[in-house]
């Protein structure tokens, strides 16, 4: 079953930057758009806490969902990431997902205290944290033990207000697999992986789902699309609303994403009304006639 195209905004966490955290989150409520995400880097000392943040602005909207763009795993043991996800989701009334990341910048990770890890260590713990995370929320005790997370009783709650999603935020072709395998979807951004990668990468994922007795269909496929809406026409993510509209209508018809979140290169306020009010149902015109 193929999912409908979503689109959504992204918020920065910057501390200095929250009044317009705020609005955008906003427009992206009032445009009916479904996401707003949020990236997590705990390091980083002019960012608040992303949770804590997402909790604020979930507060003061009505619809849209949030997700961690993404939550950053070694900073964030399973089982109380498991908690704090479901209890946003309650306090939201469902409007959260669970964006999560094996943890990049590894200086920064371990300048906190977190662990400092291989790729193929990193890919492991993502695993064995989607398997905790998953026995938690569904509100029976369990233990578990691993090579990088034991939990040897765990009494878990609350229990999320809906089936929250665990979209995960990796780019090589090892770590792809396990989106299909395990996971609810992949969030990936065009600064790290460009439009030509997109085919082969989504085609490991189909091929790990259809291996693990999974309907790849009902995956999401969200790309973080940056760039600028402008007059001027410069390249598939800088350029017009037309121009917006044919690339996204491709990245969706002939790459098999179908989820785009605009992170918007300057003047984000204005940028992401453009986006919202202008480009999505446009987008979203083109894919129902098209």
């Amino acid at each position: 079953m193929a999912l409908p195209v979503r689109f959504g905004l992204n918020v920065d966490p910057h501390g200095a930057g929250l009044p317009a955290a705020a609005r955008i989150a906003e427009i992206a409520d009032t445009a009916g758009l479904e996401y707003v995400g949020v990236q997590d880097h705990p390091y980083n000392a002019d960012f608040v806490d992303t949770l804590t943040l997402i909790t604020w602005l979930a507060a003061g909207t009505r619809s849209v969902r949030f997700f961690p763009n993404v939550a950053n795993l070694p900073l964030r043991p399973p089982a109380m990431l498991a908690k704090q996800a479901a209890s946003i989701d309650v306090l939201s009334g469902g409007r959260f997902e669970l964006g999560l990341g094996a943890g990049a910048f590894p200086d920064g990770v371990t300048g906190m205290g977190g662990p400092r890890r291989t790729r193929g260590e990193a890919r492991a713990a993502l695993g064995e944290a989607i398997d905790i995370i998953r026995a938690s929320w569904a509100g029976r005790p369990f233990a578990a033990g691993g090579t990088h997370y034991t939990v040897p009783g765990v009494r878990p709650g609350p229990v999320p207000a809906h089936d929250i999603g665990i979209w995960l935020g990796v780019i090589g072709p090892k770590a792809v697999r396990l989106v299909g395998a395990k996971a609810d979807g992949w969030s990936v951004s065009s600064s790290y992986v460009p439009p030509r990668q997109l085919p082969g990468l989504n085609a490991i994922i189909t091929e790990s789902a259809q291996e693990a007795g999974r309907d790849p269909g009902e995956l999401t496929r969200l790309y973080n699309v940056a760039g600028a809406i402008a007059q001027q026409d410069g390249d598939a993510l800088n350029g017009p609303v037309a121009r917006w509209v044919e690339t996204l209508t491709v990245l969706h018809t002939d790459y098999g994403m179908n989820t785009f979140v605009f992170w918007p290169v300057r003047d984000r306020e204005r940028q992401c009304r453009v986006f919202a009010e202008e480009v999505v149902p446009a987008v979203r015109e083109q894919l129902k006639n098209g």
